[in-house]
């Protein structure tokens, strides 16, 4: 049969490969997040601004 040394290059290869997917996820999610809220906060200062010219 085999032995657990014939499956430590594999072993170590998933786990590689499942710590990048999940960072991967991580990246993805969290540039997603930072784009949406700057998207808003230009929306809100443009609002802002117009409410400001209109009072004015």
């Amino acid at each position: 049969m085999f032995e657990f040394q014939q499956y430590l290059g594999f072993l170590l290869f998933l786990t590689i490969l499942t710590i990048g997917f999940w960072l991967m996820i991580f990246l993805v999610h969290f540039v997603f997040y930072w784009i949406f809220g700057a998207t808003r906060e230009l929306l809100k200062e443009r609002k802002a601004a117009k409410r400001a010219l209109e009072q004015a």
